[in-house]
């Protein structure tokens, strides 16, 4: 089988409560060893009607990983192992405009990376590669689950961008009142550099930021209680199972090869020569770039 002839296998990057689907069969966790190390947790693979998912808890069950400990590349090569051909990311945000309030959706279209502390490529000495980060993720996910969000009458809003911050702690209010002077829509610690190794391992991506509160220069932020904001996060994740549900088989009919070509970003990405590639960094990258680096003429 070619690999653009795969079915689809979606992989849902979120938190455990997103994991608790009706209707979700065959459900079974699995270990899945990477050259990058232990992802952050088992992955939790299952049948919802006709299409494989994979999930996977990005922070472990029981949130054992901070923002900056979780090992990205091996969960992304990890979702790529297990077959995955598309990535949602469902998180937690907040939000830089009036108009999002807690328990609204965004589907997100532009990152701004302002972490420092993570592993940001799987490349690297020895295997050189740059790809575009222009348009970061996949349009026609994005379609799909604005379609789902309508559907299921989730206030959200198509289109924004999401800084990414390194945290654990969170914005000084200097800090959140620039960022809004940048035209930043919602803040979150983890997007980073998810989307960036997904579009390196030829992934379709996707986030959902879901708002839980607005960040510090919003002048209610100080009356925001500890209790308001878990009574929003168990509300977005109750309709975050139903946008999953949703959109499932919204991707039983998966193009291939992908219309936004996020399956095919290597192709002209790949700057070292092959007789000058490093072989261990060959063999470290046979899932994320195998489907090039088969191909010594690239």
């Amino acid at each position: 089988m070619s690999e653009h002839d795969r079915r689809p296998t979606v992989g849902i990057i979120g938190g455990s409560g997103v994991y608790e689907i009706d209707g979700l069969t065959d459900t079974e966790w699995r270990t899945v060893e990477t050259p990058f190390g232990a992802p952050s947790d088992q992955l939790l693979f299952g049948r919802l009607g006709d299409v494989q998912l994979v999930f996977l808890p990005r922070h472990g069950r029981g949130h054992r990983q901070s923002p900056s400990s979780i090992n990205y590349r091996a969960n992304i090569d990890a979702l790529k192992r297990a077959g995955c051909t598309d990535v949602v990311s469902i998180s937690a945000c907040g939000s830089f405009r009036e108009d999002l309030p807690p328990g609204s959706f965004v589907i997100v279209d532009q990152f701004i990376d302002r972490t420092f502390a993570r592993e940001k490529s799987f490349f690297g000495e020895g295997l050189v590669a740059h790809v575009s980060m222009a348009h970061p993720v996949c349009s026609r996910l994005g379609d799909l689950l604005q379609a789902a969000a309508a559907a299921l009458d989730i206030p959200h809003a198509r289109g924004g961008t999401y800084l990414a911050m390194e945290g654990p702690q969170f914005s000084s209010l200097a800090e959140s009142n620039l960022y809004r002077t940048w035209g930043c829509d919602v803040i979150g610690m983890t997007n980073m550099p998810e989307a960036k190794l997904a579009r390196e391992a030829e992934l379709c991506y996707a986030t959902v930021a879901m708002v839980t509160d607005y960040d510090c220069w919003h002048p209610d932020h100080d009356h925001v209680q500890v209790a308001d904001v878990i009574k929003v996060l168990l509300g977005n994740a109750e309709k975050a199972r139903h946008l999953v549900r949703e959109l499932a088989p919204m991707l039983a009919d998966r193009p291939n090869p992908c219309p936004a070509g996020c399956d095919r970003v290597l192709d002209q990405a790949l700057i070292t020569a092959p007789e000058a590639r490093d072989p261990a960094m060959v063999a470290k990258l046979d899932a994320v770039a195998g489907r090039v680096l088969n191909n010594q003429s690239v």
